[in-house]
């Protein structure tokens, strides 16, 4: 929220400057972002009055003008096309300057010639004062103003625009209203009270209202108008204060809704009366209903939108924007003025999944006081009345489910337990009562506390302790450490952490990257196109509007923006949840995913250049699998999925269940996403890779081991985990040791058939084993290999 300070200082007008302004709004919990001048630096400026105008002799578009300053009349060249006789204007006198900003030299006005005729000053623009970004002609002044009177002070430029950041929960301070409540309690100031004069209504005339969604609009709040004139202009004060709060002037009847907006807090619409049919209903959107908005955009409304709807329409989404059919313009004589509250939980959420953020959806999403809508009525028609006359009907109100006034009680001595300092008590009831809160009764042990409608944050007692520090001031509280037990939480060693998994791949020369959940669409599709992706319904853009369902992705788009940088070396991970839809549901799975391209070692002078391939990055998966102390229920089977290239894919499974894939990237889907060399993929499940096998202590044999060495021929498509497993099964419970050491295919071997050799290794716990138990066993082993795979012994 953007405000003034003149404005501020005209409800509460605190003793202190604007920087400590700034400094105790803050420590208050109210955020300033910043803050700016409302106008540039200038001086020598003065209200002038326009005494007559002429063409200029040399130039169509220029005119030669006597303007008096009331004392003394000036020869000035204008080409602006609004000067006429009797316009009163800012002035800039013969040595007056500007400067334009703080690092900027002064402008020195001077007398000079213009196409031959002497000009002695400038008449100024809204933009040359910097009260505009641009201006089509001179900044118009009210015809009150008094001839000669410096314009700076005339229009009261000595004024800063200051920005809050307001967490959510402060929607009170959503108007000038509620942050000169805050303003007043941390000054100790009383605040001006809200004058509100009840219009005498001069009509009959009402317009119908009724609500059908109780809930989401307990109260609703309408008046007719007639007879306005929009030919006049907004008077230059009201324009002035909606410019210097962040809002530009559109015409009378939207700057008085705005006005009381940023006075109040309270967002007000204004329909065509005469485009309005039968009567107001509020009601929730039918199935594939339409509305075009005030900006021109058509919507195709959800069942869960509240609308603003007369008998035969739509005509406004509640709480966010009008709709344009209904919209005030240039012919409008007639206007229904609207002033409601909703709820917040019926608007919330309601603007971004339409692509849009209002003041108004701000306001309500937050929640605004709902016993304020009469005011605001009452105050939106003064001012309508006095800038755009016409006549006021009555004003009628509906009433649906209204919220209930919470009561808080609060314990003294909880002030002291919680913030460890003592406030006196008539502190502490000075601080609440000037914060809006009623009093209900003090039993000398506590206080019963009636919260204003105004704060929809404070529900409990807690509530109240935090508003009474951040008045008391944070900076005042004690800071001592906290007694509480000290305790270290214990590790079980049966799960591995995320740290120790990370460090393992940093080890094996992995970098972490963090990538975002949403994705683009076509890049999923192109990658996982058998896939139901979840879309967002507000997304950051369009080209990060679907939740991942494998971080593989991220990890691509990673090494494609890498690639494009000359690293030619990539080797990256990451660890992160996936969104997929499972039985309705959305299934958030924690997964680790990892990507190796280009060269298997760094370059150095030692190095041969050698590619990494499909066993670099299934060799690292191993090595992430022996964290867990026990490798044996993992396994690796040749599979098909998604973007892998087929017959360089494999599945990990674990205890038979699937747990993720490695492979190849398919050469297809590298060369739609223009990534240049080859690159391997993984990606596991997270849970299943942090279990850990609880380490068991066991005595070491005194006896020798014995190793033998078992070639064999089996058949080229025989899966080397299927041969191990066969060979532990038949090769005893003595066995220690059983690995591949050599795989061969070429002349020396049939053409669809590979040699594999084996390495064995044995040890007793009790005794020497013999040649002959050797020999035993490894007959068993080539039985049970030539039965299962039909292999031979290699000569």
């Amino acid at each position: 929220m953007i405000f003034s300070e003149q404005w501020l200082r005209e409800w509460v007008n605190p003793q202190f400057g604007t920087q400590r302004l700034i400094d105790e709004l803050t420590m208050a919990g109210l955020e300033v972002d910043g803050s700016s001048a409302v106008a540039r630096k200038f001086s020598g400026i003065v209200v002038a009055l326009v005494e007559s105008v002429e063409p200029h002799p040399d130039a169509d578009k220029l005119s030669l003008c006597s303007v008096s300053n009331g004392e003394e009349s000036f020869q000035v060249v204008s080409g602006a096309p609004n000067v006429r006789i009797g316009l009163k204007v800012p002035f800039a006198t013969l040595g007056a300057e500007i400067i334009e900003n703080d690092n900027s030299k002064p402008f020195k006005i001077k007398k000079a010639k213009i196409r031959g005729i002497e000009s002695n000053g400038m008449l100024c623009s809204a933009e040359e004062l910097g009260l505009a970004e641009s201006s089509a002609g001179l900044l118009e002044l009210a015809e009150q103003a008094e001839v000669g009177t410096n314009v700076r002070e005339y229009l009261k430029l000595d004024d800063t625009s200051i920005e809050l950041d307001l967490t959510p929960n402060r929607g009170d301070c959503l108007g000038m209203i509620g942050l000169a409540r805050e303003v007043g309690v941390i000054g100790r100031q009383d605040v001006k009270k809200l004058d509100v004069v009840e219009n005498i209504s001069t009509l009959k005339d009402e317009f119908a209202i009724s609500i059908t969604a109780k809930d989401a609009c307990p109260r609703y709040l309408g008046r007719v108008v007639r007879n306005i004139n929009l030919n006049v202009v907004s008077p230059l004060w009201m324009q002035e204060k909606l410019r210097r709060s962040g809002l530009r002037s559109i015409d009378p009847v939207v700057d008085v809704t705005n006005y009381v907006l940023m006075e109040l807090g309270q967002p007000m619409h204004a329909f065509d009366l005469n485009k309005l049919d039968g009567q107001i209903d509020v009601r929730f959107a039918a199935e594939n209903e339409k509305l075009i908005l005030l900006d021109g955009k058509e919507v195709e409304l959800t069942p869960d939108t509240l609308l603003i709807a007369d008998t035969s329409k739509a005509v406004a989404i509640a709480g966010i924007m009008g709709g344009l059919a209904t919209a005030v313009s240039n012919e409008t004589k007639d206007v229904f003025l609207e002033s409601a509250f909703f709820a917040p939980l019926a608007v919330a959420g309601k603007a971004r999944s339409y692509g849009m953020h209002t003041d108004a959806s701000h306001r309500y999403e937050r929640g605004v006081d709902y016993n304020l809508q009469r005011a605001a009525m009452e105050r939106a028609t003064q001012l309508l009345l006095e800038i755009v006359g016409g006549e006021a009907g009555p004003i009628t109100e509906a009433l649906g489910n209204l919220p209930e006034a919470a009561e808080v009680r609060l314990q003294y001595s909880s002030i002291k337990n919680l913030l460890g300092v003592e406030i006196a008590r008539d502190e502490v009831k000075d601080i609440l009562q000037r914060l809006g809160f009623e009093l209900n009764g003090d039993d000398g042990e506590s206080l019963q506390v009636l919260v204003p409608s105004f704060r929809f944050d404070v529900s409990i007692e807690a509530d109240l302790i935090e508003e009474l520090a951040r008045i008391y001031g944070y900076n005042r509280l004690p800071q001592t450490a906290g007694p509480g037990k000290q305790s270290f939480r214990s590790k079980p060693e049966s799960h591995s952490s995320l740290s120790r998994i990370r460090q393992q791949l940093v080890a094996l020369g992995y970098q972490e990257v963090v990538t975002y959940s949403f994705i683009e669409p076509s890049l999923a599709t192109i990658l996982f196109p058998e896939q139901q992706f979840i879309a967002l319904q507000n997304p950051i853009s369009a080209d990060m509007s679907v939740m991942r369902s494998s971080i593989l992705p991220g990890l691509l788009s990673t090494l494609k923006y890498n690639e494009n940088r000359q690293q030619d070396r990539v080797r990256i991970f990451e660890t992160g949840l996936v969104f997929r839809q499972k039985h309705g549901d959305i299934e958030q799975t924690a997964m680790l995913s990892g990507l190796i391209s280009g060269k298997k070692l760094p370059e150095n002078w030692n190095s041969n250049n050698v590619m990494s391939d499909f066993y670099d990055v299934k060799g690292d998966i191993e090595t992430l699998i022996s964290l867990g102390l026990e490798t044996n229920g993992y396994e690796f089977a040749a599979a098909d999925y998604s973007c892998f290239h087929s017959g360089q894919c494999a599945r990990i499974e674990k205890d038979g269940v699937a747990v993720g894939h490695v492979g190849a990237l398919h050469p297809a889907i590298q060369r739609k996403l223009g990534i240049s060399s080859s690159c391997y993929l993984f990606e596991l499940e997270l849970a299943p890779l942090q279990d850990r096998i609880l380490p068991s202590a066991a005595a070491l044999s005194k006896f020798p081991e014995v190793s033998r060495d078992l070639a064999i021929v089996v058949d080229r498509h025989s899966p080397a985990a299927d041969i191990l497993d066969n060979v532990r099964e038949n090769a005893g419970e003595f066995l220690t040791d059983l690995r591949i050491f050599d795989v061969y295919q070429g002349d020396a071997v049939a053409k669809d058939k590979k040699s594999i050799a084996l390495g064995l290794t044995w040890q007793h716990p009790s005794r020497t084993l013999s040649e002959d138990d050797i020999n035993t066993i490894i007959s068993n082993c080539v039985n049970g290999l030539q039965d299962k795979f039909n292999a031979n012994l290699r000569n």
